[in-house]
């Protein structure tokens, strides 16, 4: 009498498999890094913009650009190196009368190579990016 065996796979086979996905992926994520590094920067613009439009309105009611973001009501989330969920710290460089700067900053190194993404926006809304990542 012959025993009932199942159709299945042996464990070095998946083994095999395991090792074959594991070199897909290490071939794959150098490519990967420029985007996800891209993807990444969203949040320092949409902070950034989220900026301006604040310093725009203390502006009409003051006259002048606020030289600190709680001034204008920004409340920084934590950032990721403490806990949080924020890569980019916020930062407003130059404030005056009639002109002002707002930086981000990355607190993380997304592609491992040493130097740290930087936005900038000013009271025109030029949004550009200083120091790519």
């Amino acid at each position: 009498m012959k025993p009932n065996r199942l159709k299945a796979f042996t464990l070095m086979e998946l083994l095999i498999v395991l090792v074959i996905i594991g070199i897909l992926i290490l071939v794959a994520l150098p490519n990967l890094m420029p985007l996800i590094s891209k993807t990444k920067s969203t949040e320092a613009q949409l902070q950034l913009g989220h900026v301006y439009t604040l310093e725009k309105s203390y502006f009409y009611t003051n006259s002048k650009y606020s030289s600190t973001i709680s001034e204008i009501g920004f409340e920084q989330e934590k950032l990721s190196t403490q806990g949080g969920g924020a890569n980019y710290k916020i930062d407003i460089q130059d404030a005056g009368n009639t002109t002002f700067k707002a930086t981000a900053t990355a607190v993380v190194d997304f592609d491992g190579d040493g130097v740290y993404n930087l936005w900038e926006i000013n009271q025109d809304k030029q949004l550009k990016e200083v120091t790519p990542d």
